[in-house]
């Protein structure tokens, strides 16, 4: 899907595939690390001597990465709304620079300085545990409630509503324009940019809210204690989002569909012609 992405140029070019190739890019460094380390680390039955820097690593990926790609998902669902019903700000060379690659820009290097400082070097000491599967925790978890609650609300359940919400808004929009100016070739060109969108929005919607929702009532002051068995659940679907995203966008993109779409009528037409014994 990435190198789909990158070696196509007209694709490569297209300002709404840009965030979408970091995010899975994203994906791709999940994949190749965390979950083979979790297939592995189950493997040995729980016990498997790490070092503290390979779990601070860990910790970094599957925590930090993770919430850089929820949020750089959550700034496209903006964005998709500029790109279809707004395409004067981005007309010119000065407003795609200050409309499109700034924020992406801004929210990439913000959320690795931000993770950086608050796992890779942080002003406290990290709590170390050998026997979880991420065995690295975050000491600003302890040391500071209000960081915690920051994380927590603008880097988890911010984004997630945001997804929701702007995915719905751009689905209705869409719907009245179609409304207004019939299946027009610019209506079909911006079904195929929200489609895009949509398929994922979807994957988070499943997979990702039921964490959100979690967090909610745990910062709404429900005991941890009382809701860990959901929780364990919530998290594994939440893990799922990084492995069905980059799926979801292949489904999504038009030459890809046109692809399976030739596949399955050869296929057809190979049972149609071959001989009956």
């Amino acid at each position: 899907m990435l190198c789909h992405l990158l070696w196509n140029r007209k694709l490569r070019h297209a300002l709404h595939n840009h965030v979408l190739i970091i995010i899975i890019f994203i994906c791709l460094i999940h994949e190749v690390t965390i979950y083979p380390w979790m297939i592995h680390f189950y493997y040995k039955q729980h016990i498997w001597k790490r070092t503290h820097l390979f779990c601070t690593i860990w910790r970094f990926i599957d925590w930090g990465l993770y919430y850089t790609h929820t949020i750089l998902f959550a700034w496209a669902t903006i964005e998709r709304h500029i790109l279809i019903f707004h395409d004067k700000w981005i007309s010119t060379k000065k407003k795609r620079l200050l409309v499109h690659y700034l924020p992406l820009i801004m929210l990439v290097l913000y959320c690795l300085i931000y993770y950086s400082v608050t796992i890779l070097f942080p002003p406290c000491e990290n709590i170390f545990d050998a026997y979880s599967m991420i065995c690295i925790k975050p000491c600003y978890f302890k040391s500071s409630s209000s960081l915690y609650t920051y994380d927590t609300l603008v880097h988890q359940i911010l984004p997630i509503f945001i997804i929701v919400g702007f995915s719905i808004g751009l689905l209705i929009r869409i719907r009245r324009q179609k409304n207004r100016i019939g299946q027009s070739l610019k209506w079909r060109k911006h079904w195929k940019m929200a489609l895009q969108l949509l398929f994922v929005s979807i994957i988070y919607l499943i997979f990702g809210l039921p964490l959100t929702i979690m967090s909610v009532l745990y910062l709404s002051g429900i005991p941890l204690d009382a809701t860990s068995k959901i929780t364990e659940y919530a998290l594994f679907l939440n893990y799922c989002t990084i492995i069905l995203c980059p799926i979801a966008s292949a489904v999504s993109l038009p030459r890809r569909r046109n692809e399976r779409k030739n596949m399955l009528r050869l296929r057809h037409q190979a049972r149609a012609i071959a001989p009956i014994t």
